[in-house]
This record gives structure tokens, sequence and C-alpha cells, in this order.
């Protein structure tokens, strides 16, 4: 099997309604806001990207509990918008929800 993972963390940009496909499962679109500092070729190097993203199932669920603005961190792969588009998404296979404290990032809700 290839590798396609991907781990990120950042604030919840946009979230859609909940909805449900022809089949039933729960599907929520949302946007990923994701700032960083990185290091890169020895330098350290500002990072700022948008990612959009779905989620599918329990995972859409829960994440549809979450609110614009909240600071999460989301694992998954990548797959394109549709199979006529070369945009890249996010597809969420666990979230977590992060609360900021003064040290340390504490998790407030397990993943999905």
């Amino acid at each position: 099997m290839e590798i396609n993972a991907v781990a990120l963390s950042g604030e919840l940009a946009a979230i859609e309604p909940l909805r449900h496909t022809p089949a039933g499962i729960p599907l929520l679109n949302f946007k990923l806001a994701h700032k960083s500092r990185q290091i890169e070729a020895g330098y350290k190097r500002q990072v700022e990207c948008e990612m959009n993203g779905v989620a599918m199932a329990e995972v859409a669920v829960e994440m549809s509990r979450f609110g614009v603005g909240q600071q999460v961190r989301l694992s998954g792969f990548l797959n394109r918008k549709n199979r006529m588009s070369t945009q890249l998404i996010l597809h969420v296979t666990q979230a977590q929800l992060l609360k900021e404290t003064s040290n340390a990032e504490t998790i407030i809700q397990g993943q999905g």
C-alpha cells in the first residue's frame, strides 16, 4: 500500500451544515486555516494555508458539534475534490477539538 497520510492542526475557518449522502451517510464540508513555523533547509519559515476538507460518518457527526474559530487537530488522507478536478481535499478520519492553555494544548474531545 502506498502512503497517503496527513496530520494538520489549525482553526476551523468555515463549517457547512451536516448533510447526508443518498446512501444516508453523514457528510460535513469545512475549511481549515493553518498557521505555523516550520524548518526548511535549515531556515525558519512562516507557513499559512487553507485546506478544504470533508468528514464522513461518525467523524462528520462529531465535527458538526465543533464551531468556527475553534482549534482542531485532524488526521486523514488527500484526494481530488472530484474525479474531474485537480484540487486536493483533506478527507478526515480522526478529529480532535483542542483547547489552548497558557503552556500547552489539551485535547478536550476524543477522536472519531
